[in-house]
């Protein structure tokens, strides 16, 4: 582990109390798998998948498109969302590429969904919310 420190020993060690350096190294090995997890490529997919949603705009579109169950032209959610058509697809493409949208052409109409990602995030943000 790069944080390994006598302090992080220390605190393991009355931590554990009476328990043998041992029990210390196993818990010092446990935390090097979990600095791991931290640091994985994962972590970025998500991250990739969740900041599109930490702007207001992108995540009430993700929020209207999943309770929509259904397409909508930019349009139809501008009259939803009160920003301006542009930022409205600006906000889109950024979901989209996030793989949060789906983008369909219909003439010169742009329709877009809620891909299964978006639904599984709106409805785990709905149940943390539901559970308070």
């Amino acid at each position: 582990m790069g944080l390994r420190s006598e302090r992080v020993e220390r605190h393991f060690e009355d931590e554990l109390d009476e328990c043998r350096m041992e029990d210390v190294e196993t818990r010092l090995s446990e935390l090097d798998m979990l600095q791991s997890t931290a640091r994985s490529d994962r972590v970025e997919s998500d991250l990739a998948v969740l900041s599109p949603l930490g702007n207001e705009t992108r995540y009430r579109l993700a929020r209207v498109l999943v309770e929509a169950d259904d397409e909508l032209c930019v349009c139809e959610l501008n009259a939803v969302v009160d920003v301006s058509e542009s930022a409205i697809s600006h906000a889109l493409s950024d979901l989209r590429d996030a793989g949060l949208v789906t983008r369909r052409k219909d003439g010169r109409w742009r329709m877009y969904e809620a891909t299964p990602v978006a639904f599984a995030i709106i409805d785990a943000l709905d149940e943390v919310h539901d559970d308070e």
